[in-house]
């Protein structure tokens, strides 16, 4: 795709987490008015209720969803899908689907990270799949393929392959996926959301130069993680 325009960034809250959000602070309105009309006195009722709003701020934190764009030409460029940290820059076997070496990038979110994925590579869905598994903490190594695990394969225009992977995490519980098989996709646009911590691995072909080191930060849909020969 060619040059994007530059465009102001807005937050907004994801939609997989208004309606929980809504029901929490509705219940949590209910407790207090409760409390009070129990007890008679609000200085009694107040350090619960600021436990119960500091939770809620918490999950509101969590479920930020950022409008971004990217700035530039998106052109064999493969930017990050989730906000977090790198902690894979490798050549790994693929072996459930390439039968071969691939330059692996992992990036794992904390739960004070944005949740939302981002497409890394425009082009189009090959295949959705979805995998049950275990729970393991997002950062091993096993939880690649072991944990409950959602892969999306992508096609560049130039015919390049892109597996993308969301994993869940020791905490993580649910896995939600927006890519569909046979749509075009782009950078900008969300390909999922995973709830709490968790992590998001992307193969790319061996001949493919990373643009990260371990431990850096990155921004989705914003940093740069690799670009394609």
């Amino acid at each position: 795709m060619g040059a994007r325009i530059k465009k102001l960034k807005k937050i907004r809250i994801h939609r997989e987490g208004t309606n929980e959000l809504l029901l929490s602070a509705l219940v949590i309105i209910a407790i207090t008015l409760g409390l009070h009309y129990l007890f008679g006195n609000i200085w009694a009722v107040l350090p619960f209720t600021l436990i119960l709003t500091a939770a809620w701020l918490m999950a509101l934190n969590f479920y930020r969803c950022p409008i971004r764009y990217f700035n530039g030409d998106t052109d064999k460029l493969v930017v990050a899908p989730a906000d977090g940290k790198i902690v894979v820059v490798e050549e790994a076997e693929e072996n459930d689907y390439f039968h071969d070496k691939r330059l692996m990038i992992s990036i794992f979110m904390s739960p004070l990270n944005v949740h939302a994925n981002w497409f890394p590579v425009d082009g189009k869905v090959k295949f959705v799949k979805h995998f049950n598994g275990n729970y393991h903490k997002a950062w091993l190594p096993k939880a690649s393929e072991e944990n409950e695990h959602a892969d999306i394969m992508i096609e560049t225009p130039d015919g390049q392959e892109v597996l993308v992977r969301q994993i869940a995490g020791a905490l993580a519980r649910r896995i939600v996926t927006y890519a569909k098989e046979g749509e075009e996709c782009y950078i900008d646009e969300h390909l999922g959301f995973i709830k709490l911590g968790s992590r998001v691995d992307v193969f790319l072909p061996l001949t493919s130069k990373a643009c990260v080191t371990m431990d850096q930060p990155t921004t989705g849909d914003q940093t740069v993680i690799a670009k394609l020969q």
